[in-house]
């Protein structure tokens, strides 16, 4: 295995993304004992954490995009080591500052974002197709709620139907709210932590000032990478605005009593938490909280609330391929299955594609569905 030398810039780039934190590892392991990817290969998170440490990096080795920015590694180290910021640093060397090489698929995505504003290449013009025959008002000044959805309930016809879902609930309920036009750009959230940080920021300051400018306070969206990333990253560039996400205003109405149900959901359902939702954002009741008051039978699986195991489709792995038996979402089935539920409920467009893509390669639609909880909510009023 070869070495790099870092230079100057190089470990300026590691310190500014948290690298300094790896003087508190004492390289007890435990990162790498957690790491879901050694459930499916072998996989040394560790020796990354030792390389940065000596200033000996491989920028060339592969494993530096197996990373799926989990944090479940910081849930369980003893010394609160953010993992995920040092991989993230290490990725951004790789891709701005050419010390190694770029998986063919992500080089692609980052293109396509950064041409046309979503990973993908949609041309822009066409952000708000999936809407135009729901009666749904532009936002202007004055309008109390932005609803934003994910670059894919937006563009991917499987997954408009959450997009959809959580318009039909907030016109029930008489939201005022409205959508943007085309202007607007992928959060950005998964392309950072993919290391393109300059792409990043050109998103997010494209979309603060969109915001600013429309007069936007309060945003709605119905991903957890969105959530994440405007609740907790865009403020450091001056983007301060009330966010939340769906399951919240979800469980806001009921609290309210806003929210009629005309059926209930009889079926045993099992929840599925999503790493930006759950360990990065603590929301875990409010879901559970939702999928009881349809009348489903809730039973959780073997892994579940922060130990949740990642579906793989975070900090860019959505966007790389991953070989027949490494991947983590046909495992996160499997745990589904044992529950002996009939439904999956997901809050997030990732996991939905990546556990829509198991079922089917593992042939396993007629055994359990995935419904996003907005779709379940939508169809039960």
């Amino acid at each position: 295995m070869q070495a790099i030398t870092p230079s100057t810039e190089v470990v300026e780039i590691i310190k500014e993304h948290g690298g300094d934190i790896l003087k508190l590892c004492y390289q007890c392991g435990t990162c790498t004992a957690t790491c879901p990817w050694n459930l499916v290969r072998s996989f040394m998170l560790r020796k990354f954490i030792h390389q940065g440490q000596l200033g000996l990096i491989d920028f060339e080795d592969e494993d530096v995009w197996r990373c799926v920015g989990c944090r479940l590694c910081v849930q369980r180290c003893p010394r609160g080591v953010e993992v995920p910021h040092i991989m993230r640093a290490l990725r951004r060397v790789v891709l701005e500052v050419g010390a190694g090489v770029v998986p063919h698929a992500l080089r692609i995505t980052v293109k396509n974002i950064s041409a046309v504003g979503n990973p993908m290449g949609e041309p822009p013009e066409k952000r708000p197709d999936w809407a135009k025959d729901l009666g749904v008002k532009t936002f202007t000044k004055g309008t109390e709620i932005l609803y934003f959805p994910c670059c894919y309930q937006i563009y991917d016809p499987s997954q408009q139907r959450v997009a959809r879902a959580a318009i039909n609930i907030l016109q029930k309920v008489d939201a005022d709210f409205g959508i943007l036009d085309g202007s607007l750009v992928c959060c950005g959230e998964s392309i950072r932590k993919a290391g393109a940080e300059s792409l990043f920021q050109n998103l997010a300051q494209t979309n603060i000032n969109i915001f600013k400018e429309a007069g936007v306070k309060k945003i709605v969206v119905t991903s957890p990478h969105c959530y994440h990333t405007f609740k907790d990253e865009y403020p450091e560039l001056g983007g301060n605005f009330e966010v939340i996400h769906f399951v919240q205003y979800l469980n806001e109405l009921l609290r309210e009593g806003k929210l009629k149900y005309t059926k209930k959901l009889n079926k045993k359902v099992t929840y599925h938490d999503s790493c930006c939702l759950g360990r990065y954002s603590g929301i875990y009741d409010e879901p559970r909280q939702i999928l009881e008051s349809l009348g489903a039978e809730l039973v959780e699986m073997e892994d579940t609330r922060q130990y949740a195991l990642c579906c793989g489709g975070c900090a860019g792995r959505l966007w790389m391929e991953t070989k027949k038996g490494e991947r983590l979402s046909d495992l996160r089935i499997e745990q589904a299955l044992k529950t002996g539920a009939s439904l999956l409920a997901i809050a997030c467009p990732y996991c939905m594609a990546n556990f829509q893509d198991s079922i089917l390669t593992q042939d396993k639609g007629d055994i359990i569905e995935i419904r996003d909880i907005v779709e379940l909510v939508q169809e039960a009023i």
